[in-house]
C-alpha cells in the first residue's frame, strides 16, 4: 500500500504549494484549487447542457430561458458557498465568503472562461475515469483539510470534542449546494421550479457523494485522533483486535499519510462509480458462446 500512498502525499505537496500569479497579490491559491474550480465549472456547463438537449429533445424549445452568464455564475456560487451558507450560523462562526472574496472571484473568472468556450466535451466515460481520480484528490483536500478545522478548532468546547458536530457538518458543507441545485432545477434550461431533489428520493441515500463526506472525515478523524472520541476509539478497536496492550501505545497516524489514504479510497469510490454509471464492467465480461444441443434420435 505504500507505493500508492507515498506518490499521493508528493502529489498533494506539489499541488497545495501557493503558485503565481496568485501569490503575486499574497493570495494562497493553489494547484489543486484551480484544477478543482475548473473542473466543477466544466462538469455543470456540461450538465447544464445535457439537460437543454434532453428538455428541446421531449418539449422542443417551449419554456427554454436565454442563456445567462449570471444564471451560470449563481449556480456555480451556489454548490461552492451552498454548505457554508448552512453550516456556518449553525457552528456561530463567518462563512469564509464572507471575510475574502478569493475563491469566489476565482470560480468567477473560470466559469467565465468556460462559458466563453464555443462547445465543450460531451460527459463521456473516456473523459471522466481520469477525472474520478482528479474528484479523488480534491474531494479528500475539502474533507481532510478544509472541513474539519471548523470543528475541532471552534471556541466552544461543546463542538470542538463532539464527533457528531464534526460527522454533521462535513454532511452539510459537502452536500448542501448540490442539494439546493437539485431542488429548484437550476441546471434546466427552464425557469426555476421546485421539485424534490434526487438525494431524497427512492434509493437517494445511495449516492456517493452524499455519505462520503462523513465518512471520509470521519475516518480522517479516527486516523488522526483528531478529536478525544476518535483516540479513544482507534485505541479500543486496536486493543481489542490484540495490536496493543494498552491505550497508550496507539499513535496517531500523521495528516499527510492519513489525507492519502482517504484520497486513495476517494479515488477508488468514483472509478468504481463511473464504471457503473457508463456500464464499463461489461467490456470485461466475455458472451459465453451459446452450444446447441443435439437432438437424440
Amino acid at each position: 500500500m505504500s507505493f500508492l500512498i507515498s506518490p499521493s502525499i508528493e502529489v498533494f505537496r506539489w499541488s497545495l504549494q501557493p503558485i503565481p500569479p496568485f501569490t503575486w497579490f499574497g493570495s494562497p491559491l493553489n494547484t489543486l484549487d484551480v484544477l478543482g474550480a475548473v473542473r466543477l465549472c466544466l462538469i455543470l456547463r456540461q450538465l447544464r447542457e445535457q439537460f437543454y438537449r434532453q428538455h428541446v429533445a421531449k418539449n422542443g424549445f417551449r419554456g427554454v430561458e436565454k442563456k445567462s452568464f449570471v444564471k451560470s455564475l449563481a449556480i456555480t456560487l451556489t454548490v461552492v458557498c451552498g454548505g457554508e451558507a448552512v453550516a456556518a450560523p449553525m457552528l456561530g462562526i463567518p462563512p469564509s465568503y464572507m471575510i475574502s472574496g478569493v475563491v469566489v472571484g476565482l470560480f468567477g473568472i473560470i466559469q467565465a472562461v468556460i462559458d466563453a468556450f464555443p462547445v465543450v466535451p460531451d460527459i463521456t466515460a473516456q473523459l471522466e475515469l481520469p477525472l474520478s481520480i482528479l474528484d479523488g484528490f480534491t474531494r479528500a483536500f475539502l474533507l481532510c483539510d478544509l472541513i474539519p478545522p471548523t470543528v475541532t478548532a471552534h471556541t466552544s468546547p461543546n463542538i470542538s470534542n463532539s464527533p457528531w458536530s464534526l460527522l454533521v457538518t462535513s454532511l452539510l458543507m459537502a452536500n448542501s449546494g448540490f442539494f439546493f441545485v437539485n431542488m429548484f432545477s437550476m441546471l434546466a434550461p427552464t425557469p426555476f421550479a421546485l421539485t424534490t431533489p434526487t438525494e431524497l428520493q427512492a434509493n437517494g441515500w445511495t449516492t456517493a457523494d452524499l455519505w462520503c463526506a462523513p465518512t471520509i472525515t470521519a475516518l480522517y478523524a479516527f486516523l488522526t485522533h483528531a478529536q478525544p472520541f476518535w483516540a479513544d476509539l482507534h485505541a479500543l478497536i486496536v486493543t481489542l483486535l490484540g495490536g496493543a496492550s494498552s491505550a497508550k501505545t496507539v499513535e496517531a497516524v500523521d495528516p499527510e499519510t492519513a489525507r492519502a489514504v482517504c484520497a486513495l479510497l476517494l479515488c477508488g469510490l468514483f472509478i468504481g462509480r463511473t464504471v457503473k454509471n457508463f456500464d464499463l464492467w461489461k467490456s470485461f465480461i466475455k458472451p459465453q458462446p451459446k452450444v446447441e444441443k443435439s437432438k437424440v434420435q
